[in-house]
């Protein structure tokens, strides 16, 4: 018998919540099969099985547990009697099985509902949902098992059929108004920095606009040959993430930090990438991307988002930023103010593409132009510092070319 222990996931995490069992009591796993979701106030974890065998549950989904807690056992031994067994050879000539009927532990809590209510078998209903299970409209439209078969033989006198009791007369369904859940601890953790970050830095937010125009015309340009050599598409990303390095290195208090009654100047250039998942936002981290290719940060970005996503983030992923975008964009926003990832000083928001009427030369021409906010503490950065980081970053995406001479 194996225990099945809410694994460490780093020194600052003692707990979270068992958010979900993949499994159910009783069910025969494999090796590495990912059995339960754990949610932290950091990261959500699959917890894997360590053997095969027959699991048994010890803890309900949605239990508060610890490091180090059982929450279900393997028998081993049950693996190996679970494997299946061939069924006989039919005779030949021998009319095939049918089917087996639907069961009603197949059937989900509305269609076991209808069934009792209205006096309907489910083994004798035909089922047209997936696989062949019973749904509520096959009840709904099946007749009671108390009702005679319309045109079968009586055997006898003809006599009036037996009444069908109606239907019980059932309310109206109606949505409820509202309904209460406990946070996660995740979407908790979030709420707490959030508010931490309005109360303890000085947020100030100024806004500058960008020509998205060159950028989009070398994406057109390359992004055949990118994806035949490196296997991922050239994003609008990799452009902004090696701009705000550049920008960075023009104003380095941008890439400074408070910490007690110190300030802390960084020299490395691990940006952050908020990922938006179901469980909340996250920050994921791409390491030294002053180092990084336009490809490198591409791949980066793209494992840990999925990472994210896949709720197989892990603590060291989330740690040690410097600086952080957020693309609002891709969900449509036009512009907004960013709030800060304590303890960073500053974060770039990027928002949508929209083609606008702008003077170029003196004339008035369609350009594709996206607003870019950049929210920074006021304690470690100046307002100048701030609108020459911007401008800076918007001349990187303008001419891309002064990304290649670090002008």
């Amino acid at each position: 018998m194996i225990d099945v222990k809410i694994p460490a996931l780093g020194e600052s995490i003692s707990g979270g919540i068992l958010s979900k069992w993949h499994v159910k009591d009783g069910d025969t796993v494999t090796r590495g099969q990912p059995i339960f979701e754990l949610e932290t106030d950091k990261i959500t974890s699959e917890g894997q099985a360590e053997s095969a065998g027959r699991i048994s549950l010890k803890v309900a989904a949605g239990a508060e547990v610890t490091i180090g807690q059982l929450v279900a056992t393997l028998d081993e031994t049950a693996a190996a009697s679970a494997a299946p067994v061939a069924a006989p050879a039919a005779p030949a000539g021998a009319p095939a099985a049918a089917p087996d009927a639907p069961k009603n532990d197949t059937l989900s809590p509305a269609a076991r509902r209808v069934a009792t209510e209205n006096k309907v078998d489910p083994a004798t209903v035909a089922g047209t949902g997936k696989g062949g299970r019973v749904t509520k409209g096959d009840l709904l439209a099946a007749p009671p098992i108390s009702a005679p078969v319309p045109g079968a033989p009586t055997g006898g006198a003809v006599s009036a059929p037996a009444a069908v009791p109606a239907p019980a007369a059932r309310p109206a369904a109606t949505g409820e108004r509202s309904t209460r859940s406990k946070m996660s601890p995740l979407r908790k953790r979030i709420a707490e920095r959030l508010v931490a970050a309005q109360h303890n830095a000085a947020i100030l937010t100024t806004f500058n606009e960008v020509d998205m125009s060159a950028v989009m015309e070398l994406r057109k340009k390359f992004q055949d040959d990118f994806v035949k050599r490196h296997g991922i598409k050239l994003g609008f990303m990799s452009f902004f993430v090696k701009a705000a390095v550049q920008a960075l290195k023009t104003v380095p208090a941008l890439n400074a930090q408070i910490e007690g009654d110190e300030l802390v100047q960084n020299h490395y250039y691990d940006i952050g990438v908020a990922v938006g998942t179901e469980r909340g936002l996250m920050v994921p981290v791409v390491r030294d991307c002053d180092q990084l290719s336009f490809a490198g940060v591409e791949k980066g970005i793209g494992e840990l988002s999925k990472k994210a996503r896949d709720g197989k983030i892990k603590i060291e992923d989330l740690q040690g930023g410097v600086f952080t975008i957020s693309n609002g964009g891709i969900y449509g926003s036009m512009l907004s103010t960013p709030i800060l990832n304590p303890p960073q000083s500053g974060i770039l928001g990027l928002h949508n593409i929209q083609e606008r009427a702008v003077v170029k030369d003196g004339q008035i021409v369609i350009r594709p132009i996206m607003y870019l906010a950049l929210s920074y503490d006021h304690r470690v950065v100046d307002g100048k510092e701030a609108v020459t980081f911007l401008v800076n970053l918007k001349q990187s995406i303008e001419d891309p070319a002064r990304l290649l001479f670090a002008l």
